[in-house]
């Protein structure tokens, strides 16, 4: 599925040394702020210890994980919203994402300055969401202009989208984000084309020095007392560690490199995840002789839309779906198992997949 998630951040936070290490493309790093001058694209490979166990049991000719498109938007500075240092053209990308990784600076290092002169992490998301903020407004107050002249010639639809887009305008007044905004689902699709940038679920991560990959430090509990009230996660990532580990090729390399540094498993491992989790995502998988692959579908899918993300033509033509719970299949440990006892379903078109369902889909085209 076309789906991906931005990073973003202050210039000079260490954004695109985290998406080097996620990302199965790199992108020039810099000490100078406003060194890059277009987005970096790339996509990640979702850790997934169900595909590795199913194929323990079908042994493949090849494992084929889930992706998610990953973009790295160059640094936003005080003023982006106005067309500060490379300004609106990256809120625009920020518009092309489903979900935000906010990277917050939360190292001390003398060889790379601070664009606003000291390391404060929270000053620092609030310069960030005050940039997406401004953009917001001006794209709704655009909207709500349209819309005043629709409702005085007695249009009901146009009406009730500005009854919403005034919801959102006093939520923005109080300097809050779009998607805490006291409006129902089905009123949000309704300004659905606006893409508002606050609108998109985000997650935080502390880029923090080596020592503190594990015991934090004084400006991760800043950002953890600000964000406090907000649905979402914070993770804790040393970037710059993170980025040697990312480098070595030896499996007990990256093992004993990790454990000298006191961390179970790479911080990016935890950060994809984390990613996959705040899009609604989840997985299924189809398993034969040739290949085991995972499959992405947001959560709440139907089954034929689920053999769409495979193929067209096989939502087009769809007849029913052979399912496989993933507990079912480790325990019993074959296909045929399942069927002898009673665990291989069919299911029809109303089915919704469930995470680690395991499928053949019958279709006729």
């Amino acid at each position: 599925m076309a789906l991906n998630c931005g990073i973003i951040g202050i210039t000079n936070t260490g954004k695109t040394t985290i998406f080097n290490c996620i990302s199965n493309s790199k992108a020039q790093s810099s000490n100078y702020a406003f060194s890059a001058s277009k987005s970096n694209i790339g996509m990640i490979t979702v850790p997934d210890d169900k595909l590795y166990k199913i194929d323990s049991l079908i042994k493949s000719e090849k494992i084929i994980p889930a992706t998610v498109e990953i973009v790295d938007i160059p640094g936003l500075a005080k003023g982006s919203s106005m067309g500060e240092g490379v300004g609106n053209k990256f809120l625009s990308d920020i518009q092309q994402t489903d979900a935000l990784i906010h990277v917050l600076r939360c190292f001390d290092d003398e060889n790379l300055s601070h664009i606003e002169g000291s390391v404060d992490p929270v000053r620092d998301k609030e310069i960030v969401d005050l940039e997406l903020q401004i953009k917001d407004i001006e794209m709704l107050e655009r909207k709500m202009q349209r819309l005043e002249k629709v409702v005085k010639s007695g249009d009901k639809i146009a009406k009730k989208e500005l009854e919403i887009c005034n919801i959102y305008k006093k939520h923005f007044d109080d300097f809050q984000p779009a998607r805490t905004a006291p409006v129902s689902e089905e009123d949000r699709k309704l300004l659905s084309d606006l893409f508002l940038l606050t609108e998109k679920p985000v997650l935080y991560v502390c880029n923090v020095d080596d020592a503190s990959a594990v015991s934090r430090n004084h400006y991760v509990e800043m950002v953890k007392e600000v964000i406090k009230n907000e649905n979402t996660e914070l993770l804790i990532i040393a970037g710059k560690l993170e980025s040697e580990i990312a480098e070595l090729e030896d499996f007990e390399d990256r093992k004993e490199f990790l454990e000298d540094a006191g961390l179970n498993e790479p911080g990016v491992n935890r950060l994809i995840q984390s990613a996959y989790k705040i899009l609604n995502l989840q997985s299924f998988y189809t398993a034969g002789p040739k290949e085991v692959r995972a499959w992405t579908i947001k959560k709440g899918m139907k089954v034929p839309q689920a053999a769409g993300v495979i193929h067209s033509d096989l939502e087009r033509g769809f007849i029913r779906a052979e399912v496989m719970k993933y507990n079912d299949f480790m325990e019993l440990g074959s296909e045929q198992a399942c069927k002898d006892a009673g665990k291989l379903f069919v299911e029809g078109k109303n089915y919704i997949v469930e995470e680690g369902d395991i499928m053949h889909i019958r279709f006729n085209v």
